[in-house]
């Protein structure tokens, strides 16, 4: 049986804040949900009134981590599996990212990013990237779509293109893709890479939806900040884009700053113009792609390409790539984290910058999942923040590190004001226990720590 790729249409980011906004927009046929804010129990209100009528809900996560070298987690999957369903989802999506690095691979502390990181186009992240993405289509109920991701730095000794990367990866596994505009634009930006070319690369018939969203350019490179209006060179890649195929879906995201409901509709519309333009007399590529077999989510025989290739990689070999994966990934995760040397070949002042943006969202969103500490701290917070994040990887997702930045200022005798203090220490204690660790406790936790090296000098 040949499944199809589902027409989706126009959409946009549902977030909790424009809920209402995205309710009352006109022309919205589908929303896109992020899969790790959702509760499948207890779904919001919105995303019941907004399927009730129809609109289509696709859960995107952010966390799978399916570009690093361990595989995926069950435990994660099995979320991901559970949100699909809830939502009576045609498909899901992730990102051909790495999330965190460490662990027995490595033999050392896991360090989690918080971010979407490159993996490097060579033939071992590929080897590496298609099993994870076999383990995950084998556990999901709905076909999944993979999305390219927005990098600020570049892997040296990269063996493949974007584009020939993206189509290898369609052609070994069968996986659909996402494709991010504005996320080729950021690449076109920060690492030279040519937008059309990578589309003249891709497999266009496995293009599942097309994601456009808003960045802004500061001192030679492009932030793809999901905060800013849509530009007309993003818009000019769409347009690129449709020049070669009609997507079956386009959405808008917007993360934050989100403007009034009259903009986001402009933005919809020149969205809508630059797809009529751009797609007059395209075929819709309704068959999905090669290599989607009879049950959704599971790869058929791939080309004679990539099935010689797959035939080659023993078990050994591909232990073996995961070995070499998890040692460069965690180098340049806890250069950018932790403040170890910087790998070799690679662009010092783009990794500073790399670095300065992790820890800025880190920030950025520890406000947000804990508004109380910037209330309690207040122009004091970002400072204190960004000087504990320099100290202090993060091991185990926002909220825990929320509390650790509190636990290591009451630890630290912080804040200064002794009524901050006390509130900073309440808020602590009714989250994470009855008082902040004892001295042999924060011995043995500086001591873990000290497992990552620092860098010298």
């Amino acid at each position: 049986m040949e499944h199809t790729t589902p027409r989706l249409g126009t959409g946009i980011g549902w977030r909790p804040e424009i809920a209402d906004t995205v309710e009352e927009l006109p022309g919205i046929d589908w929303v896109e949900a992020v899969a790790e804010n959702i509760c499948p129990g207890h779904l919001p209100d919105s995303l019941v009134r907004l399927r009730e009528r129809g609109v289509t809900v696709v859960p995107h996560g952010v966390s799978l981590g399916l570009g690093g070298a361990d595989r995926p987690d069950p435990g994660r999957l099995a979320n991901l599996a559970e949100r699909a369903e809830a939502l009576g989802s045609p498909l899901v999506t992730e990102h051909i990212a790495f999330v965190r690095a460490g662990g027995p691979l490595t033999a050392s502390p896991v360090l989690e990013a918080g971010h979407l990181l490159p993996v490097p186009r060579t033939r071992d992240a590929l080897r590496v990237l298609c099993e994870n993405v076999r383990i995950a289509q084998d556990a999901l109920p709905v076909p999944l779509a993979v999305e390219n991701i927005a990098a600020l730095i570049s892997w040296p000794d990269e063996e493949l293109t974007e584009g020939q990367f993206l189509a290898e990866l369609v052609e070994r596994t069968g996986v659909r893709l996402l494709i991010d505009v504005a996320n080729l634009h950021t690449n076109h930006v920060n690492r030279g890479e040519d937008p059309a070319r990578a589309l003249d690369e891709l497999p266009v018939e496995a293009i599942a939806y097309v994601h456009v969203a808003g960045g802004i350019e500061r001192d030679g490179v492009w932030h793809d900040t999901h905060a800013h209006p849509v530009t007309r060179p993003v818009l000019d890649v769409l347009a690129e884009l449709c020049a070669r195929v009609a997507p079956p879906g386009v959405l808008l995201e917007r993360d934050d700053d989100f403007p009034p409901a009259p903009e986001l509709a402009g933005e919809l519309d020149l969205i809508r113009e630059t797809l009529a333009a751009g797609t007059r007399g395209k075929a819709e590529p309704t068959p999905a792609p090669a290599g989607t077999a009879e049950r959704a989510g599971t790869p058929a025989p791939a080309p004679a390409q990539a099935q010689a290739q797959a035939q080659t990689d023993s078990p050994a070999d591909a232990d073996t790539a995961r070995q070499r994966l998890a040692l460069a990934e965690t180098a340049l995760l806890s250069a950018l984290v932790a403040g170890t040397p910087v790998p070799e070949g690679f662009d010092r002042r783009r990794l500073r910058v790399q670095s300065r943006a992790l820890a800025a969202k880190r920030a950025d969103v520890v406000a947000k999942v804990a508004p109380e500490l910037p209330g309690i701290l207040g122009e004091g917070y970002r400072p204190a923040f960004l000087a504990y994040a320099g100290r202090s990887p993060m091991r185990a997702g926002y909220r825990r590190d929320a509390l650790d930045f509190a636990e290591a200022l009451l630890t630290g005798g912080h804040p200064a004001d002794p009524a901050a203090r006390r509130r900073l220490d309440q808020w602590w204690r009714d989250r994470a226990g009855s008082r902040p660790p004892h001295r042999a406790v924060r011995l043995a936790r500086a001591a873990r720590a000290a497992l990552v090296p620092r860098a010298r000098g």
